[in-house]
């Protein structure tokens, strides 16, 4: 299996950025880690090993990017407003430069966005602000609630980061952006004994997407809770 290491400085985010390739063909997945954890933690979770086959045959290319989580959200001390002003830097971090960087090592189009706990948030926020680029995400027990970590600020870059918030917010005015996201294949999961607060969003944003006509499916795993055994089949159940 093809592993590829890389970093470069970004503009957008003022600092050195990393990531990892895993596969050498195949429809490109960017793969967000979970809160506050780094580029290699799919690897180090066994997640990559699970999906080893579809790497090696050239049905999958991993990015597996890294995330500023405590920087933004997760940075208790900042006000509301930095929060969503870096989550936003990160936007551009990867619009601008590893959406490119994706292109030019993959000619597949078919892009997918993936992650797990707060890494499904990424995942969605990314593949809902772009929709013309995203065609698929896989969205396994996430929040999408960013007002919950930013004092419930109504701030247009909270806002505009916030997936419960501008899906809620789509207006008949603005059906160009809904009918790019009624393309999408959107999957967003769950365990059994999975976080209710996991849950209580996971169903809001679905509740808002059919309400918007946005197609999307919840589906919930038996038996299982808010953990890796659970995504590491979930991953390999909808990639």
């Amino acid at each position: 299996m093809q592993r590829e290491y890389h970093q470069w400085y970004s503009p957008a985010l003022n600092r050195g950025m990393e990531m990892l390739v895993f596969g050498h063909a195949g429809a490109p997945v960017i793969v967000f880690p979970t809160s506050m954890a780094h580029f290699y933690e799919f690897e180090e979770r066994g997640m990559v090993e699970h999906l080893r086959d579809r790497l090696e045959h050239g049905h999958l290319q991993l990015f597996c990017v890294d995330a500023v989580d405590s920087e933004s959200w997760y940075n208790w001390g900042a006000s509301p407003w930095w929060k969503g002003e870096r989550q936003t830097h990160y936007d551009r971090y990867l619009a601008d430069e590893v959406l490119p960087f994706i292109r030019w090592k993959n000619q597949n189009g078919f892009l997918i966005t993936t992650g797990c706990s707060f890494g499904a948030y990424h995942a969605v926020n990314f593949a809902f602000r772009h929709p013309d680029a995203v065609r698929k995400v896989v969205a396994m027990s996430g929040r999408y609630n960013m007002r919950g970590y930013a004092d419930n600020s109504t701030e247009s870059n909270v806002y505009y980061n916030s997936p419960l918030d501008y899906i809620g917010g789509i207006s008949w005015d603005n059906q160009d952006y809904a009918n790019q996201l009624r393309q999408q294949e959107i999957f967003l999961t769950l365990g059994e004994y999975d976080l209710t607060v996991c849950k209580n969003e996971t169903y809001q944003l679905s509740n808002l997407l059919n309400l918007k006509g946005i197609p999307n499916r919840v589906d919930v795993w038996n038996g299982v809770d808010h953990d890796w055994p659970l995504w590491k089949w979930q991953v390999t159940n909808y990639l």
